[in-house]
This record gives structure tokens, sequence and C-alpha cells, in this order.
């Protein structure tokens, strides 16, 4: 059973404008955890970020928001 992933997300489209631009973004996990980083790729169940030099990939469920830094 394969998801779907739509481009056609507002959501998607602006995941993908913050890689291509490579803007630090916040993400805050439902469990509280918070990531500074750049985001590197996304696909329909996780988005991957570049923290400190780590990668860490967050699932979309556990996300709470995504705040993008000035």
């Amino acid at each position: 059973m394969a998801t779907e992933f739509d481009t056609g997300l507002p959501s998607v489209r602006q995941i993908q404008t913050l890689i291509r631009e490579q803007k630090t973004v916040e993400i805050k996990l439902m469990t509280g955890d918070i990531f500074n980083g750049i985001v590197i790729w996304q696909d329909a169940h996780g988005i991957c970020l570049s923290v400190d030099g780590q990668t860490v990939v967050a699932m979309r469920a556990a996300i709470a928001y995504i705040k993008i830094s000035s």
C-alpha cells in the first residue's frame, strides 16, 4: 500500500521552497523536542534536517509545528 506524495499541497510546496532556499527552520515535535536546522529532503512520511552536522529525520505525524527562522 503506497502513500501518494501530493506535491500540490501548499505545505509540501512550502517545504520544497525551504529546501531550495536552504532556510533555517525550527521544528517542534509532539514530545516537546525542538530542532533547529536546514531541511535536506522530505517525503510522504518524514522531513530530514541537517542539525549541527548531524542528520535528523522527523516523522510528519510527530511534528507539532515548523517555524521559519528569519
